[in-house]
């Protein structure tokens, strides 16, 4: 029987913008329980909730100031409770983000270590170096921040004298934690123990292949192999670079995989965020000891063209297969343009950090919508997991006309706005179409605001609406679970020319078929086939451009 995870689905549930209980404008945990019967009927299997923990918030909530502890603007420890246990009577497994490369400059341990001072053993805990140069006054090496800027930070010594430098791959809000230190490894153990006691049935890792320096963190002049950047075809292995892919983190995952292993069945699992190039250094997060998931990014960076997807699916299956692992299939998440936007611009740009009114290249939203239709209805075919971002099944796009006063992203402050970051596709969702905030809470508040075009996509103008997106996704999911796709052999199908994917998907309940047009010119279906699902309507019977199909095919006698 294949386990759970192998062939499950799961939906992102970004706090922030999913649900709000009070109408202070910021979803919460409450707002989150009271719609999970909207996320049970998708049709999906369970959920990642990003992160809800004691936080500053300087970046909404990776910088988490106490890992037991709920931030009163999501609600409480009691709500995190309700929280999973109402998913759990929906059928729904509950996975939670951990953050465990940087804590909040907030954290307790960062401010005992900023009190003790030089050579202290707090300080051991982080990476601090003295400077180089007179006075210690350069950085101790040329690392940049991922979100712009050096790497480094300054501090001032409890005797008001400058002082020695802290490690910030991200945020200077972020200082990154040693994990050579035993302290570290055993506390993240014991908060993994904290949230399995609770109830969790998982943990998506962020950041997971940062953890491990390389030993004396060497300089490194390049910029930064960072999560938020655009892929290449042409990037040298991740692991080349000091700060990342270090095969030192593999010790780390093999200990938290048995302490999940200790709890018995039905599994915990690990998913880890690990953008890592090339999939043969990927794989190796998913050997049989450590996690049980890693995204493939590179299926969702690929461009929209039909022979570099065929090569990314091929690619990643393979590898996979070879450490008996099952693909992670992603479109989207809270950290890149959403797909209706991303895909709506010419295929092969480079995926930008970031939409805006002042962007360059401007997505064609129409056809953006109807790539991502047919993207999603390919994603969901595939053997393996998935998983779904919050307002990918409404076709929502990014905020392309945020203003930039409202922007809260630390991308946009530390690159002194040459990048928008993220706060595009993290915009609340809609509910209901002509109720205030568009039904995301009970006031007109919403942290960010909403573009116009969102009420037009609330979830009562989709439900039951045929044709919509909502309702091709909950289709989707319906056929993918009674026909046990994830779980099916995949085979290519050939015949169909250079610019359609076709496969053929032995499943238990027969044989189907997944076609997508990525040509000019529509796409003859197999003869004697029955459609069950298309991303977009048929035209004289012919698969359109842009447009993906499921069907069931007709067994030879």
């Amino acid at each position: 029987m294949t386990p759970w995870w192998q062939e499950a689905v799961l939906y992102q549930i970004y706090p922030r913008s999913f649900a709000d209980s009070d109408g202070d404008g910021m979803g919460d945990l409450p707002g989150i329980t009271s719609r999970l019967d909207y996320v049970r009927d998708l049709g999906v299997d369970g959920i990642w909730v990003s992160p809800f923990y004691l936080s500053p918030m300087n970046d909404a909530g990776y910088d988490v100031a106490d890992y037991r502890r709920v931030d009163p603007v999501f609600g409480s420890t009691a709500d995190a409770d309700a929280l999973l246990r109402r998913a759990h009577e929906l059928g729904l497994k509950v996975l939670v983000d951990l953050v465990p490369n940087h804590t909040s400059s907030e954290h307790a341990w960062f401010q005992a270590a900023l009190a003790a001072g030089p050579g202290s053993p707090e300080r051991a805990r982080y990476h601090f170096r003295d400077g180089q140069g007179r006075g210690g006054a350069q950085p101790p090496n040329r690392w940049r921040s991922v979100f712009g800027g050096p790497g480094w930070t300054r501090v001032v010594e409890p005797d008001g004298t400058p002082g020695q430098w802290y490690l910030h791959l991200f945020d200077v809000t972020q200082p990154d934690l040693n994990w050579e230190h035993p302290q570290v490894r055993a506390e993240f153990l014991d908060i993994l123990r904290y949230w399995l006691d609770r109830g969790v049935d998982g943990f998506r890792v962020d950041v997971a292949h940062a953890l491990v320096k390389a030993p004396g963190l060497p300089d490194y002049d390049d910029a930064p192999a960072a999560p938020l950047t655009a892929a290449g075809d042409e990037r040298p292995p991740t692991h080349l670079a000091p700060m990342w892919d270090q095969d030192g983190v593999h010790e780390i995952y093999r200990s938290w995989r048995a302490l999940l292993d200790s709890y018995g069945e039905p599994a915990r699992i690990l998913c880890a965020e690990a953008w890592v190039h090339p999939v043969e250094r990927a794989m190796l997060y998913v050997r049989p000891d450590e996690m049980h998931q890693s995204f493939a990014f590179d299926f969702l960076d690929t461009p929209w063209r039909a022979a570099d997807l065929r090569e990314v699916i091929a690619h990643d299956r393979h590898a996979l297969a070879s450490v008996g692992a099952a693909p992670t299939w992603v479109l989207s998440n809270h950290d890149v343009v959403r797909t209706a936007s991303r895909l709506g611009l010419p295929a092969g740009s480079p995926r930008p950090n970031g939409l805006g009114p002042r962007s360059s290249v401007r997505p064609d939203p129409g056809l953006g919508l109807r790539r991502a239709r047919a993207a999603a209805t390919l994603m969901l075919a595939l053997p393996g997991a998935a998983y779904l971002y919050q307002g990918e099944e409404l076709g929502l796009p990014d905020h392309l006309e945020l203003p930039d006063e409202v922007r809260q992203d630390p991308v946009w402050v530390r690159t002194e706005h040459r990048e928008l970051g993220r706060d595009g596709c993290r915009v609340p969702l809609p509910w209901v179409g002509d109720a205030p905030s568009l039904g995301f809470g009970p006031s007109e508040r919403t942290w960010l605001p909403q573009p116009p075009e969102y009420a037009a996509l609330a979830v009562d103008q989709q439900v039951g609406r045929p044709g919509s997106t909502l309702e091709l996704y909950r289709r989707l999911l319906t056929l993918r679970r009674e026909h046990g796709v994830g779980s099916a052999a995949l085979t290519e199908l050939t015949g169909y020319g250079d610019e359609v994917i076709a496969y053929r998907l032995d499943g238990r309940s027969g044989a189907l078929a997944v076609v997508v047009n990525l040509g000019a010119s529509g796409v003859e279906l197999p003869g004697g086939s029955t459609l069950l699902v298309a991303s977009d309507p048929l035209v004289a019977g012919r698969l359109p451009t842009d447009t993906a199909a499921w069907l069931l095919l007709a067994e030879a006698p």
